[in-house]
């Protein structure tokens, strides 16, 4: 394939602020490449490393101590357990760790973790997990991330992450579905205490993201409208979105959320929101919107498509008239990537990721012809 003439950066970030490209950016996380001789073809022929780490911040706790303990359980599950001690109370949590793919991938990324005990066991908990909070303070990183910003010059891009806006966090980190669900019904006024406390700590963030090297941030995700519903979304989600986007935007920053479940019944209020794009959007069969209807209510922001994980699966003329889809949907192709942004089986990366940057360079230089 011939070599375009913009380079995997520059495409990525021309997409983002709405320039035009010479042609579709394909991206993936920086740890689902396998370094090798498909690696190394994919990034000559364009394909843009999306590097997350390291933070443009560092955490301190200088009254609250954490340790870790790592241990195998009877089921011959690697596990962790963290123990949380504050000066009104400890709390613990304990994380199952497993492998992801096959032994080839174990030095790329070797584990991913799955939370099986939550910190948050009942009312007691309430007091040290707020300490915890408040005791939080951040501190730039600015020199670990530029340096490694130039170690990838112009063939990745790098990304400051937020973290999950507060109440996800409670959700998803601190309770689980479960018991929040107890929680909001019997004790909402100490879980909106818990939210406020989060709410603080993460205005501590936005100011340091915004004065970072980083040019573009997430603001976490992974919102699950049944979960979450419209009424929370909307008045305990978005508001935060909005939020840090306007400190950010301030010093020419942008601001995405990692939108990678159901979207319909979110996406007006996703389109009112000031986030500048939408990322892991994964158009249906693996959601319940098409990528043609979200760039019909999205029209400003950028949409940075997951390429549908269960298409790696099929034959590969699928997964190219898939990609040849996307295009069309996406055309005339401003403001659109398509991302890897979930695990592929080990058995199919090899093939389906040269399938998918085959086409397009064959069909994705801009503008794309409907």
């Amino acid at each position: 394939m011939s070599s375009p003439w913009m380079s995997p950066r520059e495409r990525v970030e021309a997409a983002l602020l709405g320039e035009i490209p010479d042609m579709v950016p394909f991206t993936i996380y920086e740890k689902h490449l396998p370094t090798g001789e498909t690696e190394r073809r994919l990034r000559d022929d364009g394909l843009c490393i999306v590097q997350r780490e390291p933070s443009v911040y560092t955490l301190e706790t200088p009254n609250v101590f954490t340790e870790q303990v790592h241990f195998t359980g009877e089921d011959g599950i690697h596990r962790v357990r963290t123990v949380v001690r504050t000066p009104v109370g400890t709390f613990t949590a304990v994380d199952r760790v497993v492998p992801v793919g096959a032994t080839a991938f174990d030095q790329v990324m070797p584990w991913t973790r799955w939370r099986e005990e939550y910190p948050f066991k009942g009312p007691d908990d309430y007091e040290p997990l707020e300490f915890a909070i408040s005791d939080c303070r951040y501190r730039p990183n600015y020199d670990a991330f530029s340096a490694r910003m130039a170690v990838m010059g112009n063939d990745g891009i790098m990304r400051a992450n937020i973290g999950y806006s507060p109440l996800q966090e409670i959700i998803y980190t601190v309770m689980g579905i479960e018991r929040f669900a107890i929680e909001w019904a019997e004790r909402r006024d100490r879980v909106m205490r818990l939210y406020e406390a989060l709410t603080e700590s993460r205005r501590k963030l936005y100011p340091i993201i915004a004065q970072s090297p980083a040019l573009i941030a997430n603001y976490g995700g992974n919102v699950t409208p049944e979960v979450v519903g419209l009424e929370r979304f909307e008045r305990y989600v978005l508001p935060h979105y909005n939020e840090a986007a306007e400190i950010l935007h301030l010093h020419g920053k942008l601001l995405g959320v990692h939108f990678d479940a159901n979207v319909r019944l979110l996406a007006p209020g996703i389109a009112r929101s000031k986030i500048d794009y939408v990322e892991a959007f994964t158009p249906a069969p693996g959601s319940d919107m098409t990528l043609a209807e979200a760039r019909e209510i999205w029209p400003d922001k950028a949409i940075w498509i997951n390429f549908p994980s269960s298409v790696h699966l099929a034959p590969i003329p699928v997964v190219e008239e898939t990609t040849r889809q996307l295009l069309h949907e996406a055309a005339p192709g401003d403001r659109f990537i398509i991302g890897i942004t979930e695990d592929v089986p080990s058995d199919r990366w090899q093939e389906s990721f040269p399938a998918i940057l085959r086409v397009i360079h064959q069909e994705g230089r801009l503008p794309i012809r409907s």
